[in-house]
C-alpha cells in the first residue's frame, strides 16, 4: 500500500471516529429526554466546518476530503435535530442554526458565483476553511488554562484527547503529501494542543484523588 493511501485511510477512519464521540452526546440525549448537559454550538460549527471542507474537496476532486466531511456532515446534522427535538430552548436553538444557514448559503453564494472559477475561488475557499478549522482546535485554550489553575483534569476528555491527535497527525502528513498547505497547516494547532493535553492528564493526573482521567467530560 502506498503511503498516500494509508494516509487516506488514515484519515477517514481517524477523523470518522472523532465525529462519532457525538453519538455519546446522543445517547446521554436520547436516555434522559433532555439536552440540558450537552453543549450545541460544537455540533454547529462542526458541521459549518465540514461543509466548507466538503466543497474544498468537491472543487480539487479530493475523494478523501469529500468522504470524511459527507459523513461528518450527515453525523453533525443528526446531532443537530436531536438536540432541537430534545432541547427546551427552542428557540435560541432555532436562530443559531438559521444563522447557520444564512452563513452557509452566503459562503455559497461567493464562492460559487460572485468569484471566478479556477485557482482564485480554490485559495480563497481554502484560506477560509483553514482559518475556521483553525479558530476549532484553538478555542479550548481558555479551558486549558483553566485546568492549570485548578490542577484538575477532569474535564477533559482523554479518549477525545487521543482522537485529535491522531486526526490532526494524519491530516498533517496528507496535506503534506498532498502539498496542500490548506490542508497541512491548520491540522497543526491540532497536535500541538493535543500534546500540552496529554501534559495536563501526566501532570495532574494524582491531583483528582483516585478519579480515572480517563472519565470523560468533553471540553
Amino acid at each position: 500500500m502506498e503511503f498516500l493511501q494509508f494516509l487516506s485511510w488514515a484519515c477517514i477512519v481517524f477523523t470518522v471516529g472523532m465525529f462519532s464521540t457525538g453519538l455519546t452526546d446522543l445517547k446521554k440525549m436520547r436516555a434522559s429526554k433532555s439536552a440540558d448537559n450537552v453543549q450545541f454550538l460544537p455540533f454547529l460549527t462542526t458541521c459549518l466546518n465540514n461543509l466548507g471542507w466538503l466543497y474544498y474537496g468537491i472543487l480539487k476532486t479530493d475523494g478523501t476530503l469529500v468522504l470524511v466531511n459527507t459523513i461528518g456532515a450527515c453525523l453533525q446534522s443528526l446531532y443537530i435535530l436531536s438536540y432541537c427535538h430534545y432541547t427546551n430552548d427552542k428557540r435560541r436553538v432555532t436562530s443559531q442554526t438559521l444563522l447557520a444557514g444564512g452563513v452557509v448559503c452566503g459562503g455559497w453564494l461567493y464562492f460559487s458565483v460572485l468569484l471566478p472559477q479556477g485557482e482564485s475561488q480554490l485559495a480563497q475557499l481554502g484560506l477560509t476553511c483553514s482559518l475556521f478549522t483553525i479558530s476549532m482546535y484553538l478555542s479550548p485554550l481558555a479551558d486549558l488554562m483553566e485546568i492549570v489553575r485548578t490542577g484538575s483534569v477532569e474535564r477533559l476528555s482523554f479518549s477525545l484527547t487521543v482522537a485529535t491527535f491522531l486526526t490532526s497527525t494524519s491530516w498533517t502528513l496528507y496535506g503534506l503529501q498532498m502539498q496542500d498547505y490548506y490542508i497541512m497547516v491548520p491540522n497543526t494547532p491540532g497536535i500541538v494542543t493535543s500534546l500540552i493535553r496529554f501534559f495536563l492528564f501526566w501532570r495532574f493526573a494524582s491531583v483528582n484523588q483516585g478519579v480515572p482521567s480517563y472519565k470523560l467530560i468533553e471540553i
